[in-house]
């Protein structure tokens, strides 16, 4: 699977393709990682883009000077905001159908119901600790759009969520960027975010699937 394996060492070797993006584009380097913060956090068929390890390696960029942090966090953090404001949206239009419908193509209805199930635990609060969840917070604003969350008590959580998301990640990479342990092993950085990232929905199926069992066991 080429495919596969060529985003595989996209996504491990962020640094690499991103130094071309910035040798190739400049300036509209900028734009590029704006569109694809939005989409990521934006549209429901995008949860497989880059998050947190993109804002990271983007401070790290940024301690070197090739960006700046203060620009970098404004735009992505706007980028994040818009992006969890269309899939809030998206999910208040469209929603309902699509839990009704089970043959929707070009989404995950697992990765839906999976997101139901952490809003129906962490209520509202999902909004803001999805931010660092891949996956669920693709899905999250969409599943507050589908439920009784009003638009104002939404928008204060995503706007301190993409805060807090986005000012940890690039701040983070602008501080220890340039530590040289962490420069000269970028893409095992990389990994180990990925890897961290996914350890909370695991423990959370984990214990859901336990739970369940003891239930039917009763």
């Amino acid at each position: 699977m080429p495919s596969l394996m060529t985003f595989i060492d996209f996504i491990l070797h962020l640094d690499k393709y991103l130094n071309m993006l910035v040798q190739m584009f400049g300036g509209w380097t900028y734009a590029i990682l704006f569109t694809v913060i939005f989409c990521e956090t934006g549209l429901v068929i995008a949860p497989f883009l880059p998050g947190d390890s993109l804002l990271f390696v983007c401070g790290a960029f940024a301690a070197s000077g090739t960006f700046n942090p203060v620009y970098l966090f404004f735009l992505l953090a706007i980028a994040a905001i818009l992006g969890d404001a269309l899939n809030y949206q998206i999910g208040a239009h469209f929603g309902p159908k699509i839990f009704r419908d089970d043959n929707v193509r070009f989404f995950n209805k697992d990765h839906l119901m999976e997101t139901q199930r952490f809003y129906e635990k962490h209520g509202h609060k999902t909004i803001v600790f999805a931010r660092f969840i891949p996956v669920i917070r693709t899905f999250a604003p969409f599943v507050a759009g589908i439920g009784s969350m009003s638009y104002w008590k939404f928008a204060t959580y995503n706007i301190a969520g993409a805060i807090a998301w986005v000012g940890l990640f690039v701040f983070s990479g602008y501080y220890f960027g340039n530590v040289p342990i962490i420069k000269e092993n970028l893409n095992y950085v990389i990994l180990i975010i990925i890897f961290a990232s996914f350890i909370p929905p695991v423990i959370d199926y984990l214990n859901h699937k336990r739970n369940a069992k003891k239930a039917m066991g009763q």
